[in-house]
C-alpha cells in the first residue's frame, strides 16, 4: 500500500486565447485598484495591450527584472511600488518577471496576478529563488504563491524557438522530478505523466512551424502542469545543481535546466527505475535520460555547461555547493558523483548509463525489424516489421518466461498437428481468438446494401458436390426438413444468374460431415448454381447449436479459460458471381441458442434471420410429417472493385 500525503495550492487560473482581455476583470476580483506592471522591453507589444485592458487602474511600471531575482532589483521595484501606492501586482513576462512579483509579494502580502509568456511554470508554485551575494537561495511560503494566473497561448507565438524549447525541457525537468519527489502522490504523478507526454508531442510540432497553436496550446498546459507538480512536491537533485550553477555562476534559467536534465535524470535512475520507465513511455523512448538527451539535440536546444559560459574551473566548487547542504533525492548524492555528473554535463556527453531492459530490448527490436529492410514486396516488408513489434511488445509488457514461451510454442506445434485436409485447428484458433471476425470486419466491409460477411470457419471443404434446384442435401440425415430459397442480386437489385453458391452445415448433433468417418461420402454440403431468375432452392435440415472440437489445442484453451465451446446454430454460404465480389457468410436462427456468446464471435444482428416454422403442404409437393422449417433470403453482393 502506498503512503502518502498531498496539499491543494489555493490559485486561479484563466486559460484561453485571448484571455489578456479578461486581466481587468481578475484585478477587480483581487479588490486591486492601484496596480504595479512589470514587463520588460521584450514583451513592449502585449504590455501595450495590456496597459489598456487595466486602464484606470494601472497606477506605475517597472521594466528593470533580472535572471534569478537579485534582491537588488527587487528593493529598487519595492521603492517604485511604495511611492505608488499599488494594493497588487500584475506581472507579464517568463521566469524572471514572474520571480521579481513574488519577491514583492512576499515582501508586501500584495496579491499577485501573473500572465506567462514562457513555460516556466513557477507562476502556480510557492517557490521563490532570489540571488545575494552570487548565491542564490530558495524559500517556500503560502504568501509567494500567486492568486490569480492568466494563460494567454496568444503571448506564447512569438516567443523564440530557442526559448520555446529550452522553457518547455524546463517544465519537463518539473513534471520528472515530481515522479521520484519524496512527496510524490497519485495526483501529481497523472499531471507530471500527462505533461512529459504533452512536451514530447510538442515540441518537434513547433520546430517545424513555431505557429502551431495547437501545439502551443499543448506545452502551455504541460507547462501549467509541470508547475503544479513543482508546487506541490519537493524537487531534488537536478533543481538544486540549477540553482547552483545560475545563482553562482550567472547562466541562464531554462538553458541550464536543459543541459543539466538528462545527467540529473542519469545520476538518479539507478534508484528509480520504475519512475524511469514511466517517463521513457511518455516519452515514447526506450531509456529516458537518453531520450530526453536526444530530444533536446534534435531540436537544436543546447546540450552542454560549456557552451553557457560555465569555466571548467568553476566545477569543482559548484560540485561542493551542491552537496554542501542535505536535501531530498532518491539516490544518495556524493560529491565524486556529482563532480562526474557536472563533468559530464559540461562537455555535453550524452548520457550512457547501464542499459535498461527496455532499451535492450528496443534495440533487439529494432534489428530484426531492420533484417527485412530488403524485402522486394513492401506490403510483405510492412506485415512482418509490424508483427516483429507487437510480439515484442507482447513479450515485454507481460514479462513472458522461458516455461511460458516454451508452452506456447509446444502449443502452437500441436495445433498444426490438428490440422489435415478435413480439419483446420488453426482456422478455429484464429476463430476463436476473434482474429478471423476482426480481420473479416477490415477486408470485407460492406455498405448498407450488401449482405454482411462472417468467417469461413474450420469445416470448409473445396470442390463440394453439385446438387440441383429442389434437391435434399442432408443425405437423409436425422432432423427437422428446412425448405431455403435464395435470391442472389446485385447492389441495385438486380438477379445475378449463374452465380455459384456453396453450403454447407452440421446435422443436428452438431458435427460436420468430416467429424463422421461412417458416413458415405459428403452430405450437408453441396454447390447450386442460380438460374435465370437468380436463384436457387434445396432442402435440407434446421441447423443447432453445437461445440467446436474440443479434443484439441483449441477446446483446452477454451477448458482452461472458462469459455464454452458453442457456436449458435446457422447455415455456411459462399457465393461467386462473375464480376462481383465474392461472399462469405453464415445465416443464423433467429432465437437460437449462444446467439450473444458465439465462441468464434462470428453472429451479427443483421445476419440473423427468421427460419419460419411450417406444416402441412410443402413448396415443392414434398410430404413431410410434422414441422417443417423455410428460409428466404436475399443476398446482395458488391461489384468487383476497379
Amino acid at each position: 500500500m502506498r503512503t502518502f500525503g498531498y496539499t491543494s495550492r489555493p490559485s486561479r487560473v484563466v486559460f484561453g486565447s485571448g484571455t489578456v482581455g479578461r486581466v481587468r476583470e481578475e484585478v477587480e476580483r483581487l479588490g486591486c485598484s492601484r496596480v504595479l506592471l512589470l514587463a520588460g522591453p521584450a514583451v513592449a507589444e502585449p504590455a501595450s495591450r495590456l496597459r489598456d485592458v487595466l486602464g484606470d487602474l494601472l497606477a506605475a511600471e517597472f521594466d528593470g527584472a533580472a535572471m534569478h531575482t537579485p534582491v537588488e532589483v527587487t528593493e529598487r521595484a519595492l521603492d517604485v511600488l511604495t511611492e505608488a501606492g499599488a494594493d497588487g501586482i500584475v506581472a507579464l513576462g517568463g521566469g524572471s518577471t514572474t520571480g521579481l512579483a513574488k519577491a514583492l509579494a512576499v515582501r508586501t502580502d500584495l496579491p499577485q496576478l501573473v500572465l506567462p509568456t514562457t513555460y516556466a511554470g513557477s507562476e502556480v508554485t510557492p517557490v521563490l529563488g532570489e540571488t545575494r551575494d552570487g548565491r542564490k537561495v530558495t524559500r517556500s511560503s503560502p504568501a509567494i504563491l500567486p492568486e490569480t494566473v492568466v494563460y494567454d497561448v496568444d503571448l506564447t507565438l512569438a516567443l523564440p524557438l530557442s526559448l520555446t524549447v529550452t522553457s518547455g525541457i524546463n517544465a519537463l525537468a518539473h513534471a520528472v522530478e515530481a515522479l521520484y519527489s519524496a512527496d510524490a502522490n497519485p495526483v501529481t504523478d497523472r499531471q507530471a505523466l500527462d505533461a512529459v507526454s504533452r512536451i514530447a508531442g510538442a515540441l518537434p510540432r513547433l520546430a517545424a512551424d513555431p505557429a502551431d497553436r495547437e501545439a502551443r496550446a499543448d506545452l502551455l498546459q504541460a507547462a501549467w502542469l509541470a508547475g503544479t507538480c513543482l508546487a506541490t512536491v519537493g524537487m531534488g537533485l537536478h533543481h538544486k545543481l540549477c540553482h547552483t550553477l545560475g545563482g553562482g555562476f550567472g547562466l541562464p534559467h531554462a538553458a541550464t535546466h536543459t543541459v543539466v536534465l538528462p545527467h540529473a535524470m542519469a545520476y538518479n535512475a539507478p534508484a528509480v527505475p520504475e519512475v524511469m520507465s514511466r517517463v521513457a513511455e511518455a516519452l515514447g523512448v526506450p531509456d529516458a535520460p537518453g531520450g530526453v538527451y536526444d530530444l533536446i539535440v534534435s531540436l537544436g536546444g543546447p546540450t552542454s555547461l560549456r557552451e553557457l559560459g560555465m569555466p571548467e574551473s568553476g566545477l569543482a566548487p559548484a560540485a561542493e555547493l551542491a552537496t554542501s547542504t542535505p536535501y531530498p533525492n532518491p539516490r544518495e548524492l556524493t560529491g565524486e558523483g556529482i563532480a562526474e555528473l557536472l563533468a559530464e554535463a559540461w562537455h555535453g556527453h550524452r548520457p550512457q548509463g547501464p542499459p535498461s531492459t527496455r532499451a535492450q530490448l528496443a534495440r533487439l527490436t529494432d534489428e530484426v525489424v531492420a533484417s527485412f529492410a530488403r524485402t522486394p514486396d513492401p506490403r510483405v516488408r510492412t506485415l512482418l516489421g509490424g508483427l516483429v513489434r507487437h510480439l515484442h511488445a507482447f513479450v515485454a509488457e507481460n514479462d513472458v518466461t522461458d516455461a511460458e514461451w516454451q508452452y506456447a510454442v509446444d502449443f502452437l506445434t500441436r495445433t498444426g498437428q490438428n490440422c489435415g485436409p478435413t480439419r483446420q485447428e488453426f482456422v478455429l484458433l484464429s476463430d476463436t481468438l476473434g482474429i478471423s471476425s476482426a480481420v473479416d470486419l477490415l477486408t470485407n466491409s460492406r455498405t448498407p446494401d450488401t449482405t454482411p460477411s462472417a468467417v469461413l470457419g474450420p469445416f470448409y471443404v473445396e470442390g463440394p458436390p453439385e446438387a440441383v434446384h429442389g434437391s435434399d442435401i442432408s443425405g437423409g440425415l436425422h432432423g427437422t426438413p428446412l425448405w431455403v430459397d435464395v435470391l442472389v442480386t446485385d447492389t441495385d437489385g438486380e438477379t445475378l444468374k449463374d452465380a455459384v453458391v456453396d453450403v454447407w452445415q452440421s446435422n443436428e448433433d452438431g458435427f460436420y460431415d468430416v467429424q463422421l468417418p461412417d458416413l458415405d461420402g459428403p452430405v450437408l454440403r453441396a454447390r447450386l448454381r442460380t438460374d435465370s431468375e437468380g436463384r436457387i432452392t434445396f432442402w435440407s435440415i434446421l441447423p443447432c447449436e453445437y461445440p467446436v472440437p474440443g479434443d484439441g489445442p483449441v477446446g483446452q484453451m477454451l477448458d482452461a479459460t472458462g469459455r464454452h465451446p458453442y457456436r449458435a446454430p446457422h447455415l455456411h454460404f459462399m457465393l461467386d458471381a462473375p464480376g462481383h465480389r465474392r461472399l462469405v457468410t453464415q445465416l443464423f436462427v433467429s432465437g437460437g441458442a449462444y446467439l450473444d456468446s458465439d465462441t468464434v464471435f462470428g453472429v451479427k444482428h443483421e445476419l440473423v434471420v427468421d427460419f419460419t416454422p411450417h406444416s402441412g403442404p410443402t413448396p415443392d409437393g414434398r410430404e413431410v410429417d410434422g414441422e417443417w422449417r423455410r428460409l428466404d433470403y436475399t443476398f446482395r453482393l458488391a461489384p468487383q472493385a476497379g
